[in-house]
């Protein structure tokens, strides 16, 4: 894998980003034509409007499977920056700092972080702009 930096630290997961994505919007797909031609028909709407409602429970139990755990690494990413911020100065972390900003930090070295932490806060950056403004990049392979 080569070195991670700005243009390519972000992650998608085939299998889940394209396939299971796929296969659930598919059905879903079909189901609105079927439950359309239901209520058309005068028949069958209740299978039509049943298979609707599985559908759309199953992309929303993908979506929320995604969110949550994309929360729970915010949540452990928030708390090994603040960490490192408390190591580096005896201080956490500004508390102006929104949780966009604290996961861009993430990248940053350990010479420039404390520095770019307190830009970030005073100059309300976005994240993007955090992650540009890195010099040197530390890699964060494990999130997904």
């Amino acid at each position: 894998m080569s070195e991670q930096n700005f243009k390519n630290h972000s992650r998608l997961v085939p299998m889940f980003h394209g396939v299971a994505l796929t296969a659930a919007l598919f059905p879903f797909v079909v189901f609105i034509i079927e439950f359309s031609r239901a209520v058309g028909n005068e028949s069958g709407r209740l299978h039509a409007a049943a298979m609707l409602s599985l559908s759309v429970a199953l992309i929303l139990g993908l979506w929320f499977a995604r969110v949550f755990s994309l929360k729970a690494q915010d949540r452990g990413i928030r708390a090994e920056e603040n960490f490192r911020h408390f190591v580096a100065t005896g201080k956490p972390l500004d508390s102006r700092l929104r949780m966009g900003q604290i996961i861009a930090l993430r990248f940053a070295g350990d010479n420039e972080f404390v520095a770019l932490a307190k830009q970030a806060a005073d100059e309300n950056m976005e994240p993007k702009q955090i992650k540009m403004a890195i010099k040197n990049w530390r890699a964060d392979n494990h999130r997904v």
